[in-house]
């Protein structure tokens, strides 16, 4: 019962987000109307010298900022939008005359002109609908007992039947109970939909995706160079303060223990005594520095123990269910563990969550893992929690990672990599811990 009333408040909460979802859809709708006259304007001022150099690009950045708040707000309901134009040239910013071929030449531009009046008309449509439907249901809880109280003489309601009556009052309670229900579980529905429709306007089309992909290539290669560069700094750093300092001290305690075996022995027995306390230290820091490289869990039972063992380790109960008919390559599966691990620990840090599930699965050449938790929802990857973190790590294996986490919860990370796997598998498909 516990469980369900939770499922229920998470339940209330989602759709009373996506209602003012659809009050928020509403007023954006009036914003759409004014950017397009302003746009059409601009272009048709293009001959007038300086003017339209001036204008065009000034009207199509406050589209484009109006364009990606839609694409955020539909990542929101887990409809993930890209960003698809093409990057300023380096003196866009200079020169009016690049900064306006810059603007008019970008195909986006003009799929995103093209978006604001069938979007604003969806957006508006869809959005009165997510707010109409609970708030006529809420209606319907409150008139009986407004009818008593003002006893007006003049009642009328009913979407399921007619009530005009002040004793057929109290069958408002019930049909205002559904009608509530019912639009709270339809609003995050129309708000999903609102988001596809403007997919098919704001993400980029097959040859805007290729020529992404190519730059994306190019910043992930540069990326992994420079975690790389800063992975072996650190553990250069590691070494050079903490295991290097203590063998360095090692070495001189036994030094002085064998200039002192012969003169004063029990001095000497006390320093190797230190300097076998200070090797076991030592020992502890090396496993340390080894365990962050590369855990030797994962070497010794695969991703799917790496995982259950990670798992029982945290204060919060995990599900964990792993189906790996085999081991991707040793790069890949550190990749994923650490990634797992890295969503793992912001759901601890951040989502207030009570419990989580870990899903790892191979299919269709794609090593697939989805973290979920029932906590408070509200996931960022601009908010600095770690998602850009794995973003980039699963970049450097062309991976990818998708986030769904509405407020008030679940959020779900979806993340992928292309690959393949090699010996058969040796553990069992799923566990619960």
């Amino acid at each position: 019962m516990p469980e369900t009333g939770a499922r229920l408040r998470r339940w209330g909460r989602r759709g009373a987000h996506s209602v003012l979802g659809g009050m928020a859809a509403i007023g954006l709708a009036f914003t759409n109307l004014p950017l397009l006259t302003a746009s059409v304007v601009a272009l048709a001022l293009t001959p007038v010298p300086f003017l339209g150099l001036a204008l065009v690009p000034w009207t199509m950045t406050l589209v484009r900022k109006r364009a990606d708040l839609e694409r955020r707000r539909a990542s929101r309901t887990g409809v993930l939008v890209t960003r698809p134009y093409h990057p300023s040239p380096e003196r866009a910013m200079a020169d009016g005359w690049q900064r306006f071929r810059w603007t008019v030449t970008d195909p986006a531009t003009w799929r995103d002109l093209a978006w604001l009046l069938p979007g604003a008309i969806v957006g508006f449509t869809l959005g009165t609908i997510a707010v109409v439907v609970p708030l006529y249901g809420l209606a319907g809880l409150t008139l009986t007992p407004l009818w008593i109280w003002l006893a007006t003489g003049w009642y009328h309601y009913g979407a399921i039947w007619s009530i005009d009556t002040a004793p057929a009052g109290l069958l408002c309670l019930p049909q205002g109970a559904v009608i509530l229900a019912v639009g709270l579980w339809a609003a995050p529905w129309l708000r999903r939909v609102d988001a596809l429709f403007a997919r098919l306007f704001l993400a980029p089309t097959r040859a805007a995706e290729l020529r992404l992909r190519v730059t994306q290539l190019t910043l992930t290669r540069a990326d992994t160079v420079d975690a790389q560069a800063a992975e072996l700094r650190r553990i250069e750093r590691d070494l050079h303060d903490g295991v290097q300092a203590r063998l360095v001290s090692l070495s001189m305690i036994i030094g002085l223990a064998d200039e002192l075996i012969d003169r004063n022995p029990a001095e000497a027995h006390k320093l190797l005594a230190e300097a076998r306390e200070s090797s076991g230290t030592a020992l502890v820091e090396l496993r340390h520095l080894v365990r962050g490289i590369h855990p030797p869990v994962l070497a010794e039972r695969g991703l799917g123990g790496a995982v259950r063992a990670l798992a029982l380790s945290l204060p919060v109960p995990i599900t964990v269910d792993i189906d790996l008919p085999g081991r991707p390559d040793t790069p890949v599966e550190s990749a994923a563990y650490f990634a797992v691990a890295e969503a793992l620990t912001n759901m601890i840090r951040h989502s207030r969550a009570h419990s989580g599930s870990v899903s790892v699965r191979h299919a269709d050449g794609a090593l697939t893992m989805v973290v979920t938790d029932d906590g408070a929802g509200g996931a960022d990857p601009a908010a600095g929690t770690g998602l850009r973190g794995i973003e980039r790590r699963l970049a450097a294996f062309d991976g990818t990672m998708a986030l769904s986490s509405p407020p008030g919860g679940p959020t779900v990370i979806t993340m992928e990599i292309p690959c393949a796997l090699s010996s058969p598998r040796t553990m069992p498909s799923s566990e619960t811990d």
